[in-house]
């Protein structure tokens, strides 16, 4: 393994794509289903992929939704989106959220990105970031697809992901009104957002991060992302929200900066002192992580539990 290899850790997720080869996981393709024909329900089952056309293009995900939901009961669904060189079946299996929405009762999906990448802006990431893919049109249809399948609460509908994909989470907050809060890890926000949703948001970081700095800058890697410094990036919100002034805790590794916003909206920012870039709290994986000089996941929280605590506490506000 040579230095090309350590680049693959660029954008999030670099063990995707050699977990998927070493394991003989593979990106979902299409479904016997004609696009767009999905049908009107999804059986209660713990799996599902789904196709469907946006801007003419074929564009899929997979679909977790616990046998254990009440029929015609409105249940939250959460978004999880990919880091770079991932894909949906890749972080299903990564970071624990089939587990939690068994657990606790909520539908999850887990969209593909074109090439294994995320158009956040800026020209970022991969092909679709050069090629103008439209990645916002592509998720806010699948939740479009889905809430016409199954009940889902539109109060209760939430997006995060890891790396690339948490800065899917931050577009979608800046180009849509669909959800009720976003989670994004190990990320940051590039291009304009001229029109913020006033949403709640948490953000978790590893103060170690080289790839997405968390002071901000040049980090490391192929797209060599520059963005503003995540405590900047999170007073943004704070200013959009209209919140107080954030109370700050530690507990060990971690610290939890909170900020109460008018109408029950909550901004917050979890830090890892040490981490990396990682979602705190998935499997380890010591091959690929010394192979690919990956840094290992935070044993110091769950990520996925925080997140989902967090969305759980805020539905969406009505307009005033």
């Amino acid at each position: 393994m040579t230095p090309r290899l350590r680049v693959v850790a660029a954008c999030g997720s670099a063990l995707l794509a050699l977990a998927a080869a070493l394991t003989g996981c593979q990106r979902p393709g299409s479904p016997a289903t004609p696009s767009g024909a999905i049908g009107t329900t999804v059986p209660a089952s713990t799996a599902a992929t789904q196709t469907i056309t946006v801007d003419g293009l074929e564009r899929t995900y997979h679909l977790h939704r616990p046998a254990s939901l009440p029929p015609g009961v409105p249940v939250p669904l959460v978004v999880m989106l990919h880091g770079g060189f991932g894909s949906g079946t890749q972080a299903e299996g990564a970071y624990g959220w089939d587990a939690e929405a068994d657990r606790d009762g909520f539908v999850v999906a887990y969209p593909d990105g074109m090439n294994h990448a995320w158009n956040v802006g800026g020209g970022c990431c991969g092909k679709p970031g050069t090629s103008g893919v439209d990645d916002v049109a592509f998720i806010t249809s699948m939740v479009t697809t889905i809430s016409h399948e199954l009940p889902v609460d539109p109060a209760r509908v939430y997006a995060t992901g890891i790396s690339n994909g948490g800065m899917m989470a931050y577009r979608l907050a800046c180009n849509t009104s669909v959800f009720a809060a976003i989670g994004p890890d190990s990320a940051t926000l590039l291009g304009p957002c001229t029109s913020p949703a006033r949403i709640s948001v948490i953000h978790v970081h590893g103060i170690a991060d080289q790839t997405i700095r968390y002071a901000g800058g040049t980090g490391d890697g192929v797209e060599k992302i520059n963005g503003p410094a995540v405590p900047a990036l999170v007073a943004t919100w704070r200013s959009t929200d209209g919140c107080s002034a954030p109370q700050t805790s530690t507990a060990g590794a971690v610290t939890t900066s909170v900020a109460q916003c008018p109408q029950g909206r909550t901004v917050e920012l979890v830090t890892v002192a040490g981490a990396g870039h990682q979602w705190p709290g998935s499997v380890p994986k010591p091959l690929l992580q010394r192979v690919l000089h990956l840094d290992p996941p935070s044993t110091a929280l769950s990520a996925t539990d925080t997140i989902w605590t967090f969305f759980a506490g805020h539905p969406r506000v009505p307009a005033a």
